[in-house]
């Protein structure tokens, strides 16, 4: 038979259902360092990057429709699976992802 103080098998004491004497510094702790580090500011968002000289978004989104038109979708994941290409399909693989890393750095997409 169960007593009053014991409901499925977990002890509850007169204090709390499960109280422990650190809990509650712990939790209290926890929740300062998490509302430290939101207002922290640092390590936030960086910012938009410039583009390279003489480019705009409207080339570099040129560019890349002209690479994906001649092709080069499956070479851009052959590489980044790690598959053998040739030098010149590695050469386009390599320049899309090199100007979308430039169109999404200047944040063009947005």
């Amino acid at each position: 038979m169960t007593s009053e103080n014991e409901i499925q098998g977990v002890a509850v004491s007169r204090a709390g259902v499960g109280a422990r004497p650190g809990a509650s510094v712990l939790a209290a702790a926890f929740l300062a360092i998490l509302v430290a580090g939101c207002a922290g500011g640092g390590g936030g968002d960086p910012g938009a990057r410039p583009l390279p000289s003489g480019e705009t978004c409207q080339s570099l989104r040129g560019q890349l429709d002209r690479l994906l038109a001649r092709g080069v979708q499956p070479k851009v994941e052959a590489l980044s699976a790690g598959r053998s290409l040739s030098a010149k399909d590695r050469a386009d693989a390599e320049a899309y992802n090199r100007i979308l890393n430039q169109y999404l750095g200047a944040r063009c997409h947005l």
